[in-house]
């Protein structure tokens, strides 16, 4: 493992990153929530999550923007409910980028919005370091 390889590894797993506070609200009432804002679009509850802000270069961040999304992924340990049953209860999950991030606990991709429950971290790391690792 190169010198850079281990300083990325230890970006990412280091240390819990700033703590951030997801829904607190019951399934129920988030299920109400996802059916009013987004009625047609597959979702995951998660918790035990963490979202990366990723450290990118500005060629990088031109391509992310321009594709319409933005430079946040968010990894869960785990998955509670997925609308789609593409995970088990208790799977860990890694989205693609979010399109938005609404409320501090409903993160959106392409095809799914993921709810955030509980308490999780935010923390930046590289495209490199997030994609080796998962």
């Amino acid at each position: 493992m190169s010198t850079d390889e281990k300083k990325g590894g230890d970006d990412l797993l280091g240390g819990p990153g700033e703590p951030r506070q997801g829904s607190m609200d019951s399934d129920e009432a988030l299920l109400g929530l996802l059916q009013a804002l987004h009625p047609r679009k597959p979702y995951c509850i998660v918790e035990n999550w963490t979202i990366f802000k990723v450290d990118a270069t500005e060629d990088e961040l031109s391509k992310i923007h321009a594709a319409g999304q933005l430079p946040m992924i968010v990894f869960a340990h785990n998955v509670l409910f997925d609308s789609q049953r593409r995970f088990d209860v208790g799977d860990w999950v890694r989205s693609t980028f979010a399109t938005s991030f609404e409320d501090g606990f409903l993160f959106e991709t392409r095809n799914t919005v993921y709810v955030l429950k509980g308490a999780g971290h935010e923390k930046k790391a590289s495209l490199e370091t997030i994609f080796s690792f998962f």
